[in-house]
């Protein structure tokens, strides 16, 4: 006998998508925290997306200032990305260190 295949309701992938698009999310994360297939999710992001597309008016499209200013966005958040992983970096190091004085190997002496 075969496994029983599951089903979900629209709701619970509307609710799987949105933690990957919305969320920031991989699919390869909120697939293993929500008990589904990778490949499962993926398909659903890709259907969201693609209907996404869709629906968008053909007349939607960016005028000059509005491109610049997401040009200029997108910068913004390359630059506080890269600050929030060295800053992260920073924290990692200097968790390493404290752990390595608390056990005694800072060569320090307590008198």
């Amino acid at each position: 006998m075969g496994a029983t295949r599951r089903r979900f309701t629209e709701e619970y992938k509307e609710q799987a998508v949105t933690f990957v698009i919305d969320g920031g999310r991989s699919v390869a994360e909120v697939a293993r925290n929500i008990g589904v297939h990778e490949m499962t999710l993926g398909k659903w992001v890709k259907k969201a997306k693609d209907e996404a597309g869709n629906s968008q008016l053909p007349d939607a499209v960016l005028d000059e200032s509005e491109r610049a200013e997401l040009v200029r966005l997108r910068g913004e958040v390359k630059d506080a990305n890269s600050t929030i992983a060295e800053l992260q970096m920073q924290v990692e190091f200097a968790k390493k260190v404290a752990t390595w004085f608390a056990k005694g190997k800072g060569g320090f002496k307590r008198s």
